[in-house]
């Protein structure tokens, strides 16, 4: 944020980056919405973003630690699958600029949710089922409910782009269902470690 040059879709002339009124995206873009280049900013963003892919691949062990109870093995194993494949998209999401591949952007970003919404289903289950801590349960319901309401916002919000209005909503509610998702999915991996505890007690 500290290196993007500013603007944002509506207004050109804004000095730097704006918590409200800049999309996460902006900070990728080639060039800034002022129509500078937005190299430095945009470098950090892609190079950030990775860490989803490095999260979605260590995901893929997590079935490991169910595989003292069948159903609750593939209910983890779809869930780790559909997490791998939107923690790739979310990556994705860095390495197509809005201003050069806006489709491909747009596609990897909603989709990255929506593949979220399964993956903590599946996983929600594993966890009830292996009589986690209620603590841990609670947030990865919170995370389920928040994506689910994030998703439908995504469909029925106004466009930001047609109308100045919902520019700040829009912008706001993706900053948040990102806070909520990073400090979610970091809380539900205790749940893993006692769940890898159980198992070596029995």
């Amino acid at each position: 944020m500290f290196f993007y040059p500013g603007g944002n879709i509506h207004d050109p002339n804004q000095l730097g980056y704006s918590f409200t009124s800049n999309f996460l995206s902006d900070l990728g873009g080639y060039e800034s919405h002022s129509g500078e280049v937005n190299f430095l900013s945009s470098t950090f963003f892609a190079l950030s973003l990775s860490v989803f892919a490095l999260a979605g691949i260590a995901f893929l062990s997590i079935p490991l630690i169910f595989d003292d109870d069948k159903i609750n093995y593939y209910f983890s194993l779809f869930g780790a699958i559909l997490f791998f494949i939107g923690a790739i998209f979310f990556a994705a999401v860095g390495f197509t600029p809005f201003d050069l591949y806006f489709e491909e952007h747009v596609f990897f970003a909603k989709n990255s949710f929506r593949l979220m919404i399964p993956a903590s289903f599946f996983i929600l289950v594993a966890l009830i089922r292996s009589k986690i801590s209620k603590y841990y349960l609670y947030i990865i319901s919170l995370f389920l409910v928040s994506t689910i309401l994030y998703v439908i916002y995504l469909n029925v919000g106004g466009n930001p782009i047609e109308n100045k209005d919902d520019l700040i909503p829009n912008v706001i509610a993706q900053k948040l269902i990102v806070f909520v998702s990073m400090i979610c999915i970091f809380l539900v991996t205790f749940a893993f470690s006692e769940k890898l505890k159980q198992k070596q007690l029995i």
